[in-house]
C-alpha cells in the first residue's frame, strides 16, 4: 500500500470536500418532502395509509417478488421471517459469524440458537461449501428432518446475509439446503438492487428481508421488508405483523401472538419517493465503485468487485489490505483526516451472548475480520 495521505486525498476529491465524510449518508432528491407533506395533509401517519400499500407494490416489483410487506426495521422483518419458515424455540439456524448483530439476534429472538459456519473469501457470505462439510459431520435425517447429532436439536433453516451487497453462491447453497431440508431465509438486508443471475437477491429464499436503516442504500429512517413468492405465507406475514387482529369494522380480536411491527404511513412516503431513486442511487454508487477500483489497482490496494453472474449494489465498499496492522493503521489515519472508515464486524461468537455457540473452523471469516475495511460509499 502506497502513502495514506494519497488514499486520503483521492477520497476527499471523489467527493469534493475536505470536510467530514460519511460513511454512507442519505441523499433526498426527489419526491420525499411531497410525499411526506402529503402524509401529513392526509392525516393518516401512523400505520394505516396510502404509502404503505404502494411501497409495498414498490417492492414487489423492485424484488422481482410475490408478496412483499413493510414492517418497522430489518431486525423484526428477519424474526418474523425466521418464525414463519418454521424456526422454533431451541431449534437451530445455520448463519454466518461474519455479520451485522441483527442476524444472531433474529435467530436469538424466536428462542433458538445460531450455528456458526465459514464465509467464502470471494462472497464474504455464508460457504455452501462449508456448509455442506458441516452437515454432513453433524447431521442427520429423521422422517426428512434436519436434526444436528451433537446438540439433538432440530437444524430449522439456513440463514445466509448478502455481506455489503455482495450476493453469496446462492445456487450452490440452495442444492445443499434442499440436499438436507432446510428451509433457506435470506438476510437480504444490505442487498436491495443486488441481483444474483439476473435475478434479485431475497427472492431466492423461502422468505427475504430487506432494511431501510439511515445508512442503506435507500432509507426511509427506519424500516424493514419481508419478501416471499409464496403467497400464503406472505399473507401469513402481515397478519403477524400487524398484530394478528381479524379484520373487522370495529371489534378487536387478535387469533395467535403477533407483533406490532407495522411501518408507518410516514415512513413509507419517504421509502416510495427514495425507491423510485433507485435506479438512479445504484448507477451512482457503480460509477463511485468503478472509480475506485483503478484507483486502488494502482495503491496495490485490493478493492472488492462483484462477481461473474452478479451484480452488486455497492452499499458499503470495501478494501481488503493485508494484515491487521496495516488494517489499523489505515482506520486510525482516515478517521483521525475526517475520512470515515469502518472495520468489519467483529465476528459474533467473540460476543458474550454468542460465545457458547456451535461453530467450525472459521479459518475464512477471522481472514477477512483482520484485513476488511468499509470505505465512504455515499451516492454522489
Amino acid at each position: 500500500m502506497k502513502d495514506l495521505k494519497d488514499i486520503i486525498s483521492f477520497i476527499q476529491n471523489s467527493y469534493n470536500t475536505k470536510e467530514f465524510i460519511p460513511l454512507h449518508e442519505p441523499r433526498f432528491r426527489g419526491n420525499e418532502k411531497k410525499y411526506l407533506l402529503d402524509t401529513i395533509d392526509s392525516t393518516f401517519v401512523s400505520s394505516v395509509g396510502a404509502y404503505v400499500d404502494r411501497f409495498e407494490d414498490m417492492m414487489q416489483v423492485a424484488t422481482g417478488s410475490q408478496k412483499a410487506i413493510a414492517v418497522v426495521n430489518g431486525t423484526a422483518a428477519l424474526q418474523v421471517a425466521l418464525r414463519l419458515a418454521g424456526v422454533e424455540s431451541g431449534d437451530e439456524v445455520i448463519t454466518q459469524a461474519l455479520t451485522f448483530v441483527a442476524t444472531a439476534n433474529a435467530i436469538a429472538y424466536n428462542g433458538a440458537i445460531p450455528v456458526f459456519v465459514d464465509v467464502d473469501l470471494d462472497t464474504m457470505g455464508l460457504s455452501p461449501i462449508a456448509v455442506d462439510a458441516f452437515l454432513e459431520e453433524y447431521a442427520e435425517l429423521r422422517d426428512d428432518v434436519c436434526y444436528n447429532k451433537t446438540s439433538g436439536r432440530k437444524i430449522s433453516a439456513c440463514l445466509p446475509m448478502h455481506t455489503f451487497g455482495f450476493p453469496v453462491h446462492l445456487d450452490k447453497l440452495i442444492t445443499v439446503c434442499n440436499k438436507w431440508n432446510i428451509p433457506l431465509v435470506e438476510d437480504a438486508a444490505e442487498s436491495l438492487g443486488s441481483k444474483y443471475k439476473g435475478r434479485s437477491t431475497g427472492s431466492f429464499g423461502k422468505l427475504g428481508i430487506f432494511s431501510f436503516n439511515g445508512n442503506k442504500t435507500i432509507t426511509c429512517g427506519g424500516g424493514g421488508a419481508i419478501v416471499s413468492n409464496d403467497l400464503e405465507i406472505g399473507k401469513r406475514a402481515k397478519h403477524l405483523t400487524t398484530t394478528a387482529k381479524r379484520p373487522h369494522p370495529y371489534e378487536f380480536y387478535h387469533d395467535e401472538l403477533g407483533y406490532n411491527y407495522r411501518m408507518p404511513n410516514l415512513n413509507a412516503s419517504l421509502a416510495c419517493a427514495q425507491l423510485e431513486q433507485l435506479p438512479l442511487m445504484l448507477q451512482s454508487k457503480r460509477e463511485l465503485a468503478d472509480i475506485y477500483h483503478d484507483f486502488f489497482a494502482e495503491q496495490g490496494v485490493n478493492f472488492r468487485t462483484e462477481l461473474p453472474d452478479t451484480k452488486a449494489n455497492y452499499w458499503l465498499m470495501c478494501v481488503e489490505l493485508e494484515n491487521k496492522v496495516e488494517r489499523d493503521l489505515f482506520l486510525k489515519e482516515t478517521n483521525e483526516n475526517k475520512v470515515m472508515t469502518r472495520p468489519i464486524w467483529q465476528l459474533m461468537y467473540r460476543l458474550p451472548m454468542y460465545n457458547h455457540c456451535q461453530r467450525d473452523d472459521q479459518k475464512n471469516a477471522e481472514f477477512l475480520e483482520e484485513r476488511i475495511v468499509n470505505i465512504p460509499s455515499s451516492v454522489r
